[in-house]
């Protein structure tokens, strides 16, 4: 019973939003992409996904891909407009949830090592290790000191990335508190997307200044030369998400490798082949004629 008042009280909270704020959030967007221009350089750059995919298989390149940002920034999105069209033995998305009591007491990124990716292999890291310099600080769910040591060691364990040949590329999704408010009501009112709103993320809502400290600080200390953040400005879904995969593209330089031309070969003469009774499996009732 205090759980489902608990969820009541948050749902309360957002359905809430009054009108002048739902005005204001109207006047402050920018126009959006048209969604058909959308579709169109989609499908341009996911051609150059294929291509990129090709080369870091065949140049057997290790590839780290960082995605972090408020909670329905937009991260989620870009990762699945990238990972469409690629094979996901090459391309794989980690998304890890909270730790185990023994990962609690692991060295903190030993946790995020056994995922990293082997040659050949490029990994989407859907939020990672810098969930100790957000949700955990913000939230409480690491101590000051827990917080500092991060803050301190993370450059230095990146450098150890890179210093191993692994390509490693860190993207913010920057969304404002009135489109965020606008996307929280969204995931309200749609059953598919409820999971999205977990009781972390509606008590995220009531810190939007303490996580916005929390990223200056993140930013002041891992924004390094040898590991750059790049900034996504993701109030627009569609332009952001084609903003970051052609900036993506960018950061590694690729070339098109030819694809072999293959032709079908002809079937082999049917053999003498009697097929079972139907009545014999089980086949799905269909609802849907």
């Amino acid at each position: 019973m205090a759980t489902t008042s608990k969820n009541s009280k948050h749902s309360t909270l957002i359905s809430d939003l009054n009108r002048s704020t739902l005005d204001r959030i109207g006047a402050k967007k920018k126009k959006r992409m048209d969604k058909r221009a959308y579709e169109r350089e989609l499908k341009v750059l996911q051609i150059e996904l294929s291509k990129l995919q090709r080369w870091i298989k065949q140049e057997e390149l290790r590839v780290v891909v960082i995605f972090e940002g408020r909670d329905a920034a937009g991260k989620g999105g870009t990762i699945k407009r990238i990972t469409q069209v690629l094979n996901p033995r090459i391309c794989r998305v980690v998304a890890l949830n909270k730790p185990t009591e023994k990962e609690r007491t692991q060295w903190y990124f030993q946790r995020y090592v056994p995922h990293l990716p082997a040659e050949g292999e490029m990994v989407l890291f859907d939020r990672s290790w810098y969930n100790r310099a957000g949700v955990e600080k913000v939230m409480g769910f690491c101590t000051e000191e827990e917080y500092q040591d991060f803050l301190r060691s993370c450059p230095n364990f990146e450098r150890m990335l890179v210093r191993s040949g692994i390509i490693l590329l860190k993207y913010w999704f920057s969304v404002s508190l009135e489109e965020q408010e606008n996307r929280f009501n969204i995931r309200l009112q749609d059953p598919t997307k409820r999971w999205k709103l977990s009781e972390v993320d509606l008590e995220s809502r009531m810190k939007w200044t303490e996580y916005s400290k929390a990223k200056d600080m993140m930013l002041a200390y891992t924004d390094t030369k040898q590991c750059s953040w790049f900034v996504v400005d993701a109030d627009d879904k569609r332009s952001a998400r084609l903003n970051c995969i052609h900036h993506l593209l960018q950061q590694i330089p690729y070339e098109d490798i030819s694809l072999k031309p293959i032709e079908l070969p002809e079937r082999p003469a049917e053999e003498a082949y009697v097929r079972p009774p139907m009545n014999e499996q089980t086949f799905v009732p269909e609802i849907y004629p």
